[in-house]
């Protein structure tokens, strides 16, 4: 088989660097399973291709920060012939926070993937918490190094058991030498010595083992404390070598800086062996708990070196069974009370390299490749049967999130449906607008009609009563009211009244009472004069759609149709004026709620009959399709700039929910016009942005507040959740159930005579 690897690789001076290099080399032991063409996709932590000279088996290289390449990566792996990916993962060694920018490419692989985890957070935020489930969602297997970790994947991030692997971390496959030539080098010639090696960061709590020193210089006055180790490139960047400086300046404070020795440079894996087979004890004084695999730990392991460590959790487990000392972080002297029993006991201190040389023998990586091999093989079988299966339905009900309108009934008082969130929390200070209380009332209404929702059924009446609170006498909306219900307007957008009137229309047509139909009627008919001053194309295709439904329930209302037809006049024009060859919409650019223009011309169709309407409908509708539906998911015009007709880019950011929410909207009603299946397919795909299938695979819709994130951007989700996201989510959600009932009722297994009942 062949193997693409993504992950740093040397000569790039990095653990993960290291780990990658040598998985590389013990999966290739197998010369008769393992192509020799296997290849390494790398990770840059410049903006420069060159600044490193890779070995010829990197063919790829990603710059971390730069989006484009994660991208031009996916399709480089599957455009090549491997059969299979390993990616390591450290949030620190991709872009975006925390490092979202490989779920893009994991996304689009078209290759089973085995992802290997090296940090597993017990407190995750909301985004390292998405990343890893992302992650585990389109892997094969996740492979951790640690018991403990499998605990946490399984208990905190929800990953299934039967998909974690637990394959301990591997070490070298080498045996000490007679004669060490380190052992006879100036830090370790007639010393007694104590090792630590690693990138240098303050985490790595090197100063515990100073304060350390005196007690043991007292007894021990020949020992030496050797760190081995360049300072993390990142510590460089931003402070330079302080910490390794604020270290020698501590030592001379406590009058032991003979007894300590820098050597910093990055050194080869079999040099770094040597080091650790000269020493008399190997310490990691790491400051808390929180490292849930240590390369370094097990390198010593492997190395049969005596271990002294702090209590995180990968050494609490490799040190099972007196193969090394624990002491408490931060504990100087019990770390000094340890180093000296040892040198007192050498018998002790023999016992515990002889059990960590034997434990080691397992770990080494011609064993641990092998392991490796049969879990990518089971991802290959597994890959090849996925792919036998009969194709399922478009919709499958059960991968969406169970409806729930928890966070709906949180935005809500007996006032309206506030307008904005702060994470999941309301914020009151930011009052009500009419919009999102017009989409409320819309919501409400599908929520019933899905499901009879009791809840959307107590919730319709506050809705519909916000609605009228903020009806002026001559017809027209104001938009804005504060928390303590003063308005703060005098007359809404047009935008604002074009909603207003598509909530009332879909309420007069879908009322599940005479009272509310009434009502709603009453607040319509006030607003009828305002119908021809509408000048705004948004306002003008919101208002439409309310008419359509407005005339489905009084289809002899020919003032209402008039003014229908009126209402359309403006939308072709518009379109005709700013159409050209390479052009196919209404201004001269894409701004926002876009879909809402074919949508409207597709009501006027459904109406009218009219072939204008339908014919400009489907030709923007295409066109619209063309710039946001690409390689398989929904990009919405961003906000941050749009797109121009006489521009480049598309803005890719700030992507909101509305906006797919208009789209699903208008994906369906082509459904509905044209019976085109084709269709259903756009109103899931647009639907499966909530879900992570966007730009940044990361999902919007929040499992657990119930709540939507109110936006798209370059590094991640908005994590504040108002009621615009939320309504625009659940509204989708709706429509797509919708969708899925039609599809069934389409499906080759649905008898015609069951269709017939139907209709």
């Amino acid at each position: 088989m062949k193997i693409a690897y993504i992950s740093t690789y040397p000569p790039r001076e990095c653990g993960i660097a290291t780990f990658n290099h040598n998985l590389v080399r013990a999966i290739g032991y197998d010369k008769t399973t393992v192509s020799e063409d296997s290849y390494v996709v790398a990770l840059n932590d410049t903006e420069h291709i060159d600044s490193y000279e890779y070995p010829e088996e990197v063919k790829y290289q990603i710059r971390q920060e730069n989006q484009k390449d994660y991208i031009r990566a996916a399709d480089y792996i599957n455009t090549s012939l491997v059969d299979v990916c390993i990616m390591e993962h450290e949030f620190g060694i991709y872009g975006g926070e925390n490092g979202v920018y490989i779920l893009p490419l994991i996304a689009r692989l078209q290759k089973p993937l085995v992802t290997i985890l090296h940090t597993i957070l017990k407190d995750p935020n909301y985004m390292q918490l998405t990343i890893i489930r992302e992650i585990a969602k389109h892997s094969a297997r996740i492979v951790v190094m640690s018991h403990r970790a499998v605990s946490f994947l399984t208990s905190i991030y929800g990953i299934p058991f039967s998909k974690i692997q637990l394959i301990e971390h591997g070490v070298p496959d080498l045996e000490a030498l007679v004669d060490n030539p380190v052992k006879t080098s100036l830090p370790f010639k007639d010393k007694k010595v104590l090792f630590t090696f690693g990138l240098i960061s303050r985490n790595k709590g090197l100063e515990t083992v100073i304060e350390a020193l005196p007690k043991i210089v007292a007894k021990n006055p020949d020992v030496m404390y050797v760190v081995l180790g360049t300072t993390h490139p990142g510590v460089i960047r931003n402070s330079g070598e302080e910490y390794r400086d604020s270290l020698k300046r501590l030592a001379r404070k406590l009058n032991v800086e003979d007894n300590l020795t820098f050597i910093n440079k990055f050194v080869s894996e079999k040099q770094l062996f040597d080091y650790l087979t000269a020493c008399d004890m190997y310490i990691t004084p790491y400051l808390n708990e929180a490292q849930i695999t240590s390369g370094t730990l097990s390198y010593a392991i492997g190395a049969g070196a005596a271990v002294i460590s702090t209590p995180y959790w990968h050494a609490q487990e490799l040190l099972e069974d007196n193969r090394g000392c624990l002491f408490d972080f931060k504990d100087a002297d019990g770390l000094a009370k340890i180093v000296n029993e040892l040198f007192e006991d050498r018998e002790k201190l023999n016992i515990l390299k002889a059990n960590a040389y034997e434990y080691g023998l397992h770990l080494r990586w011609p064993t641990t490749g092998q392991v490796f091999i049969d879990v990518l093989e089971e991802a290959i079988s597994k890959s090849l049967i996925k792919k036998e299966r009969p194709n399922k339905q478009i919709i499958d009900a059960d991968a969406m999130p169970s409806f729930n309108l928890a966070h709906i009934q949180r935005l809500t008082d007996d006032t309206g449906i506030v307008q904005h969130a702060k994470y999941g929390i309301p914020n009151l200070k930011e009052g009500y607008c009419l919009d999102d209380n017009s989409r409320a009332l819309i919501m409400a209404i599908l929520a019933y009609q899905q499901n009879k929702s009791k809840i959307a059924l107590e919730l319709l009446p506050v809705y519909l009563s916000y609605i009228q609170y903020m009806q002026n006498e001559d017809g027209s909306f104001r938009n804005f009211l504060s928390f303590t219900r003063e308005y703060l307007d005098e007359v809404g957008s047009e935008d604002s009244f074009g909603r207003t009137i598509w909530a009332l229309g879909y309420l007069i047509n879908n009322a599940p009472n005479n009272s509310y139909r009434e009502f709603a009627r009453e607040l319509f008919g006030k607003s009828v004069p305002h119908f021809k001053k509408l000048k705004h194309l948004r306002g003008i295709g919101n208002t439409m759609i309310g008419l359509s439904s407005y005339l489905k329930a009084h289809p002899g209302d020919e003032h209402i149709s008039e003014q229908f037809e009126q209402l359309a006049v403006p939308l072709k024009e518009a379109y005709r004026r700013n159409r050209e060859d390479e052009w196919h919409w209404f201004e001269e650019k894409m701004t926002y709620d876009n879909a809402i223009l074919p949508l409207a011309l597709l009501c006027h169709y459904e109406r009218t009959k009219d072939n204008e309407s339908l014919e400009i409908a489907l030709e923007s509708m295409e066109f619209l399709s063309e710039k946001t539906l690409i390689n398989g998911y929904l990009n919405p015009v961003g906000n941050n700039g749009w797109l121009f007709k006489e521009g480049e880019d598309m803005a890719l950011y700030d992507q909101q929910a509305i906006e797919t929410m208009a789209m699903v909207l208008l994906y369906f009603k082509g459904y509905e016009i044209t019976q085109d299946l084709n269709y259903i397919k756009q109103v899931h795909l647009c639907y499966q942005w909530f879900l992570g299938e966007n730009s940044l695979r990361l999902p919007l819709f929040d499992h657990e507040t119930k709540g939507c994130g109110d936006g798209l951007q370059p590094h991640g989700v908005n994590r504040n959740q108002g009621a615009e996201s939320t309504l625009a989510y659940w509204i989708s959600h709706l429509i797509v159930l919708n969708a899925m009932e039609y599809e069934y009722i389409q499906s080759s297994d649905f008898s015609s005579v069951q269709k017939q009942v139907l209709n």
